[in-house]
């Protein structure tokens, strides 16, 4: 019986997803917050990711992000910073500014205590990657535990104050568009230098043409698919040097 190349591809997908453990969890004191799980078949223990969306909340892309991540081998939660979602982009502005930042903070030190105790999980072997305001998230993370191995920064906002970035002990991998118009490419030399300056292990990679939410399949005309999958490629690289 003959199959199309194309029938082996889709079978290989679906064998593949099915090997992926994907559940909603709760997590953290009185298991307040909630959260995406998704874990690669087989025993572990495997690196774990901790994976902070965009200003749109918890949404389908974020959750395939979290996929990607387990199908390269890492264990990835999801953090739901939110409870909500939008594709507004007024009421994610409002969502940003409503944030309790320093209880923010708590989720995510949270979620990184759930995956230490994981039983899945190499709990010295986390890192964590975020999106536009989830970049900032997974910077902000790492300035707060100091524990963390590795941080993913997808145009995030930068932070140059050096009191902050002595306090990292991770290695930083940054993301940026070179025509961001909400981070210019100044103030992303400015981070890199300040990083530098606070000795802190960092790579960053920028791309020409390429502005904010360039790597958001969902993003429209934003989206710059050659851009994102080499940035992508980067990202598991650096992942995988890291964290494996």
């Amino acid at each position: 019986m003959l199959i199309a190349a194309g029938s082996i591809l889709a079978l290989a997908t679906v064998s593949a997803q099915a090997e992926i453990g994907a559940t909603h969890i709760n997590f953290g004191p009185e298991s307040q917050y909630t959260g995406y799980l998704v874990r690669p078949a087989g025993a572990g223990p495997f690196p774990g990711i901790i994976v902070i969306h965009e200003w749109w909340g918890i949404n389908d892309n974020i959750r395939n992000e979290a996929r990607k991540l387990a199908e390269a081998g890492y264990v990835a939660l999801a953090v739901d910073l939110f409870g909500k979602t939008t594709t507004d982009s007024q009421e994610a502005m409002k969502m940003v500014q409503g944030l309790d930042q320093k209880a923010a903070t708590a989720q995510l030190l949270a979620a990184v205590h759930y995956l230490r105790s994981h039983p899945y999980v190499n709990p010295d072997r986390i890192g964590s990657i975020g999106w536009c305001f989830g970049g900032a998230q997974s910077l902000n993370l790492a300035i707060n535990d100091p524990k963390l191995a590795a941080a993913v920064v997808y145009y995030g906002k930068p932070v140059t104050d050096p009191e902050q970035l002595t306090r990292i002990h991770a290695a930083i991998l940054g993301i940026y568009g070179e025509a961001d118009q909400s981070i210019p490419m100044t103030s992303v030399r400015e981070f890199q230098k300040a990083l530098a300056e606070a000795n802190v292990s960092a790579e960053f990679h920028t791309y020409p043409g390429a502005g904010h939410a360039f790597a958001n399949p969902s993003g429209g005309e934003r989206y710059k698919p050659d851009a994102a999958k080499d940035a992508w490629a980067k990202t598991l690289a650096f992942l995988n040097t890291r964290l494996k």
